[in-house]
């Protein structure tokens, strides 16, 4: 059995959104080595151009596209130019998210909750549903959600942002189960701990680290690496048969 081939993205399109750091930059970088051309999308094209020239050095397909996937009437836009730059896209992950808040629900205004929901949830069903017709197209289409464990069990003060990622968790199952007939597969994959720049809140607190490490059967943070490995698999021929799944990478957290 080839297992390069097995994992290889050659000949691939992939959108990735927040990608200009952390779990999405990661991913980028994982599905360009595995010979994909990856457009990253975060908002700030500057970022991005940075990143991509980094990840062009080593011989990879980048392309940087900005785009605030929570102003809605950018996401045509981001497809566009992926269209216009590749011709087709294969492969959509729906990372970028927000979490402006670190506390109990009832000091939650609406007008954060509108924005939590905006970014993490209709997001994603809009750029999903855009990317649709190409996506049919495809001889092997992928769409990864990043959920998170807060979409399984809602995490201590982050209560509306875990109130999105299991919407999320919902819409990856709804989209899996309608878009199966187009060969089209859709998946989450829902990290715990990551010692990214987004989840810094959380792992440079100490009395939330004491916490959670009480909970983790793996006793540390996870990397955004182990993330985009598993990315890979979803994205990959090595996962051809998984759709609607739910995955969790989170150190034996919700054991």
């Amino acid at each position: 059995m080839d297992l390069s081939s097995t994992f290889s993205l050659q000949g691939k399109v992939a959108i990735v959104t927040g990608a200009s750091k952390g779990i999405g930059l990661s991913i980028a970088t994982f599905f360009a080595s595995a010979g994909a051309k990856v457009v990253i999308s975060s908002r700030s094209q500057e970022t991005l151009e940075k990143e991509a020239e980094e990840l062009n050095k080593k011989g990879y397909f980048v392309t940087p596209i900005a785009c605030h996937v929570g102003k809605f009437d950018e996401l045509p836009n981001l497809v566009k130019k992926t269209i216009d730059v590749y011709g087709q896209i294969d492969i959509l992950v729906n990372n970028a998210a927000v979490n402006p808040v670190f506390g109990p629900i009832h000091e939650t205004s609406l007008e954060v909750f509108d924005k939590i929901l905006s970014v993490n949830l209709k997001a994603p069903f809009e750029l999903s549903k855009l990317c649709l017709p190409y996506l049919r197209a495809s001889s092997n289409a992928s769409i990864i959600n990043i959920s998170s464990i807060g979409g399984l069990t809602p995490e201590h003060w982050l209560g509306i942002y875990s109130v999105s990622k299991s919407a999320l968790n919902a819409l990856t199952k709804s989209m899996a189960k309608e878009w199966g007939e187009y060969d089209i597969r859709v998946n989450a994959i829902c990290p715990g701990l990551i010692k990214t720049k987004f989840s810094e809140t959380l792992w440079s607190n100490d009395k939330v680290m004491e916490r959670m490490m009480k909970s983790l059967s793996l006793k540390r943070v996870g990397d955004a690496d182990e993330i985009g490995a598993m990315a890979l698999f979803l994205a990959s021929n090595a996962s051809s048969y998984t759709t609607g799944a739910v995955l969790t990478a989170d150190g034996g957290f919700t054991i």
